[in-house]
């Protein structure tokens, strides 16, 4: 199979990279799927531990209904809890049925 120079764009940074005819034959022999998305500079800086955006997320708490942030984007038909619903379930005193009053 030939492979020739192709020219992405980086997600982070927005700036274009090189992804060599090397590399496409590199991520062909190792059978990975996708192009990558990060150009060199980016991908050292996020293996290096450089500042990452967590995701934040306004929703509905399942249990009490009130309006919460959560770190993560909600899954469909997975409940969100609160900082307060999520403690009591830690602890095994949330009652899932009955919306609890803070």
């Amino acid at each position: 199979m030939e492979f020739q120079d192709r020219v992405l764009k980086c997600v982070d940074c927005g700036d274009e990279f090189i992804f060599t005819a090397g590399e496409q034959l590199f991520f062909h022999d190792k059978q990975f799927k996708n192009d990558p998305k990060r150009c060199k500079q980016c991908k050292a800086k996020r293996a290096n531990g450089g500042p990452r955006v967590r995701t934040e997320t306004r929703t509905r708490c399942s249990a009490c209904s009130e309006e919460t942030t959560v770190p993560f984007r909600p899954t469909q038909g997975r409940p969100v809890l609160c900082r307060f619903c999520f403690q009591k379930a830690q602890t095994g005193q949330l009652v899932p049925a009955a919306p609890v009053q803070h």
